[in-house]
């Protein structure tokens, strides 16, 4: 076991040494990283005492609660980096800002409300539900994305292998589960019956987030049964949002618009 001994009139050398060997032991990465800068800071602002141990523990819990999201981030398995301050409101006028932005603050994925983002392709939907997902997260809940097909897939072939319990178990657990794709390819009975009970294992307790290019009217062309439809449905949609991201792809307009902007230039 390793002891400090203690003595007035430690040189600089000597007290840096003692700082940097307390913070392994007590593991504080950030403060033995910056006492050296912040000891300076606290000398020429002729800081106090309390004032200079604040900025070092205050420095420490801000930079824990960053790689804390950060691996929560990570952990959500987002496909790509996507943010609210990236989405361009002035080229989807269907989005209204007002709305998404107090879906930022996570008050439903608190009280475990469903958000449905509905609209074709290029409308920005997926970059909305990554965007909130990672808000989510940052907020310090756990969160999951993963694709509809990937989903019934890997729920499929824990079916197979008799560990479907633990798998929805799994699903079940994270405070938002964010489905991408929702609508783009049908899926027979089974698929869609263990869907059904993610969702169900979700239900009025966990969020759940989908972006869907179907309306709902042309879900049964995804899940053919019109009586699961329904329910699934029902599941997505009690007391929850919806956010209809429109029909115009924003994201073509803007490829033609630089094609347009190329041929003028070339």
């Amino acid at each position: 076991m390793t002891t400090f001994k203690r003595h007035r009139g430690l040189t600089e050398q000597a007290a840096d040494a003692a700082v940097d060997q307390a913070c392994r032991m007590l593991r504080l990465p950030t403060i033995r990283a910056q006492f050296a800068e912040l000891a300076e800071a606290a000398a020429r602002d002729q800081m106090s005492y309390r004032g200079f141990l604040a900025e070092l523990l205050m420095a420490e819990c801000d930079d824990r609660a960053r790689r804390r999201s950060e691996r929560r981030i990570k952990a959500a398995a987002f496909p790509r980096e996507k943010s609210l301050r990236a989405f361009d409101f002035d080229a989807n006028p269907s989005v209204d800002p007002a709305v998404i932005h107090t879906l930022a603050t996570c008050e439903w994925v608190k009280k475990g409300m469903p958000l449905c983002l509905i609209g074709d392709s290029g409308t920005g939907k997926s970059h909305l539900l990554i965007a909130l997902g990672t808000e989510a997260a940052m907020a310090g809940y756990r969160v999951k994305y993963t694709l509809a097909a990937k989903l019934v897939n890997e729920l499929v072939e824990a079916a197979d292998e008799k560990v479907l319990t633990k798998t929805i178990a799994r699903y079940g657990r994270v405070d938002l589960l964010c489905i991408g794709e929702l609508g783009y390819m049908e899926l027979d009975r089974r698929g869609a019956e263990l869907l059904f009970q993610v969702l169900t294992e979700r239900e009025e307790k966990n969020s759940v987030a989908i972006a869907s290019n179907e309306s709902f009217s042309g879900w049964t062309k995804t899940f053919t049964d019109p009586r699961l439809c329904a329910a699934i449905v029902d599941r997505l949609t009690f007391g929850g949002n919806l956010i209809q991201t429109g029909t115009d792809s924003y994201r073509l307009a803007i490829t033609q618009a630089r094609a347009a902007a190329q041929d003028t230039t070339g």
